[in-house]
């Protein structure tokens, strides 16, 4: 983008600068600032990003977009040859930039949002389209408000967009689909993530379904043997394009003759209409069947062959913190999941863990945040999946350990410890966990549980 457009764009004010200047790359981090970026000064609850500018330009920017700053005399003539953009809201100029940017690229773009297994299928998805066009897709979990436009932001000579969109309350996704605009949605379930902002699951699966509004044309994949998507698919099938994955629920694509590996899985792709696919998923559980299926249905829609689709799920990989197993010095296996966690995901990695042939099954679990009136009755829950899982040994911290361990003592053979800090844990871990053991680390983020795994 020129500045001339930039102004244009965010009806900004231009301080100093040349009005040709071109810009490849934006940046709204002084630490990971390149040569020649813009850095655009976003607002936080605890800083301002435009008090950051001058460090921005000194760090190699030729240009910020800043609000509420004085510029003195002798600012001018130290940046003389930057760039000084001045605008009444910066979030608000990311967002007009990012939508502008979208209007430039006729290409297609996939909207992923779901209670739990976005990124997964984010990454299995956009390897699956890399195989065919040159593809950019969310980083991390970057799937909020400054996020998404960031990444849209990074648009080039790309042929395909897959972003991941998330939310805490009603009207979230509704500004991201807005921006970004997206020609495909794909809605992986509707859990309990949230529930404690939104009050029910029927209210997430609403929240979630703002995803259409973005859309001209609505279309849309989902996870056919969620109760509630399915519910709403025998509703809506006949009033808009939806397109279904399932393992239970006879949907377009199913998977059949299914082989669990602790490290990988094998299953059928049994296709409507068309020929079946053999696929082997380089990470165990059964939950990445479901990411895999989702990521065969979109090669489908886009005319990949057998080939492509089966190389695209052979070779993902998935973002870090999120079933990122090691093996420690000592011969133990430790699976850091330790990004986020829902009852869902909870239950998916107990199972997966359950399933595992290790010498000893230690699980290491924390607190699930945002879940209001529900957290007792949930953390209970997932209390109740580690009784009836083939766990050895669990290990809790948090405010709602009590529960957990509740619902986990159905199991007199389970060995229950709950401990007060990350660093009781490691010290336990460090002397109870030996060769052939492993050990599921997982909670929500704020928890801190990654600071265990990387001590370990």
């Amino acid at each position: 983008m020129k500045i001339e457009e930039i102004l244009n764009v965010t009806k900004g004010k231009l301080i100093i600068g040349d009005l040709k200047t071109e810009i490849e790359n934006f940046s709204k981090d002084t630490r990971t600032i390149q040569e020649n970026d813009l850095y655009i000064g976003i607002k936080g609850e605890k800083f301002d990003g435009s008090d950051f500018w001058k460090q921005a330009l000194d760090a190699g920017a030729k240009a910020v977009i800043v609000s509420e700053i004085k510029i003195t005399d002798e600012d001018k003539l130290i940046y003389k040859d930057k760039v000084i953009i001045i605008v009444e809201d910066t979030l608000k100029s990311l967002y007009e930039l990012a939508t502008y940017k979208r209007k430039q690229y006729n290409i297609p773009v996939i909207a992923i949002t779901g209670s739990v297994g976005k990124t997964s299928t984010k990454d299995i998805v956009a390897n699956v389209l890399g195989q065919k066009f040159k593809t950019l897709k969310t980083e991390g979990n970057f799937n909020n408000n400054i996020g998404l436009p960031m990444t849209i932001l990074k648009l080039k000579n790309h042929e395909a967009l897959v972003v991941e969109m998330g939310m805490n309350h009603f009207g979230e996704i509704r500004l991201l689909t807005q921006i970004a605009k997206p020609t495909l949605a794909i809605i992986t379930n509707i859990g309990t993530s949230h529930i404690g902002n939104l009050g029910s699951r029927e209210n997430i699966l609403k929240a979630k379904l703002e995803i259409l509004e973005g859309m001209e044309i609505p279309k849309l994949i989902i996870n056919n043997d969620n109760d509630l998507l399915h519910s709403w698919y025998e509703k809506n099938k006949n009033k808009i394009e939806i397109h279904t994955y399932g393992i239970k629920n006879e949907s377009e694509i199913n998977a059949k003759n299914i082989n669990l590996g602790e490290e990988n899985s094998k299953f059928t792709a049994i296709i409507k209409d068309g020929c079946n696919i053999e696929i082997d998923v380089p990470v165990g559980g059964e939950h990445f069947i479901y990411n895999a299926l989702c990521g065969i249905m979109v090669g489908e829609m886009f005319n990949l062959s057998n080939e492509e689709i089966q190389n695209g799920i052979l070779t993902f990989e998935l973002t870090k913190k999120r079933m990122d197993i090691k093996t420690l010095n000592n011969g133990a296996t430790i699976i850091n999941d330790s990004y986020n966690a829902s009852y869902e995901s909870m239950k998916a990695s107990l199972k997966y863990l359950s399933n595992r042939t290790d010498l000893r099954k230690i699980a290491v679990l924390g607190d699930m945040l945002e879940l209001g009136e529900f957290s007792e009755e949930l953390h209970r829950k997932v209390g109740e999946e580690v009784a009836t899982n083939n766990i050895d040994v669990l290990i809790c911290r948090g405010k709602y350990s009590k529960q957990i361990i509740e619902g986990a003592q159905k199991n007199k053979k389970l060995q229950i410890m709950e401990l007060q800090s990350n660093d009781e844990i490691i010290k336990k871990l460090e002397e109870i966990l030996k060769e052939g053991d492993v050990v599921l680390i997982k909670a929500s983020n704020a928890m801190k549980f990654y600071e265990i795994c990387q001590k370990l």
